[in-house]
């Protein structure tokens, strides 16, 4: 039964990342750590791992379909870069005092996001980034690099919500529609997701070669459909069918935990 937890994991986490940008651990740390017992921090592991690729793919099919920002999103990786360092290891010294309290932060983050996506979804921005002034350029630029640096630290240490949280900076602060703004944050979850994989294994966090190949293939793979489909579906409605998936699990997974 594990091993088909394992499998939908993968799954469910692909198609929010393909979908909307979000991150993997939205939908992996809360099965993990729910129905398969696993460590918080563990948990958090893998889900940065099926991020690398589940992302790198996305970006790649955001790319191709001229959804990147490769510009401003190759600065804001290099302050989120180090927040999620420095998050990673904040992580790691909550998980040893508070053993589950990353699961739990997670559940919480994916109930959250699922409000947020039916009931104020991301639908604003135009077809193309906007012409402004260079100061004004500069200044957008800055405060989003700044932002970068928050997200990775979130990212690093709950291993969730940096997608939501890039969307939210590409859309109100830079104006990017829905689909520029997750190509953009896909790439950058890329980066972000591999600064946290490697700082998790390197503080000692469990590896399970076999659980997670299964994981991140699955997630491969229902990556690579759902950013296909992202590119030629209406925004609104993916908004609806992502925030439904993710508050039924975020409200199952937290409900099994507190009741095993």
């Amino acid at each position: 039964m594990e091993y088909i937890f394992y499998l939908l994991a993968g799954l469910g986490a692909g198609a929010v990342t393909g979908l909307a940008g979000l991150s993997a651990a939205v939908v992996i740390t809360p099965i993990l750590v729910s129905l398969c017992g696993w460590a918080s921090y563990d948990a958090v592991t893998v889900a940065l791992a099926s991020d690398v690729l589940a992302s790198m793919l996305s970006a790649y099919t955001y790319y191709k379909n001229k959804n990147i920002d490769i510009k401003r999103g190759s600065l804001v990786s290099l302050t989120a870069f180090i927040g999620t360092v420095i998050g990673s290891y904040c992580g790691y010294l909550f998980s040893q005092s508070q053993s589950d309290g990353l699961g739990y932060l997670s559940m919480l983050t994916t109930i959250f996001l699922g409000i947020k996506f039916l009931f104020k979804p991301i639908t604003g921005g135009t077809d193309e980034t906007q012409s402004i002034s260079s100061s004004k350029e500069l200044k957008e630029t800055a405060l989003a690099m700044l932002c970068g640096c928050g997200i990775g630290w979130v990212c690093g240490f709950t291993g969730s919500g940096g997608g939501i949280l890039m969307l939210t900076v590409f859309t109100i602060l830079l104006q990017y529609n829905l689909k520029i703004a997750v190509g953009t944050s896909t790439m950058i979850m890329t980066l972000v997701a591999l600064t946290g994989t490697v700082s998790h294994i390197s503080m000692g966090a469990k590896i399970y070669p076999f659980p997670m190949i299964i994981v991140v293939a699955s997630c491969l793979f229902a990556a690579a459909v759902s950013a296909r489909f992202a590119n030629r579906c209406e925004i609104r409605r993916l908004n609806k069918v992502v925030g439904l998936t993710l508050l039924i699990l975020g409200i199952l997974t937290i409900a099994i935990k507190l009741f095993s």
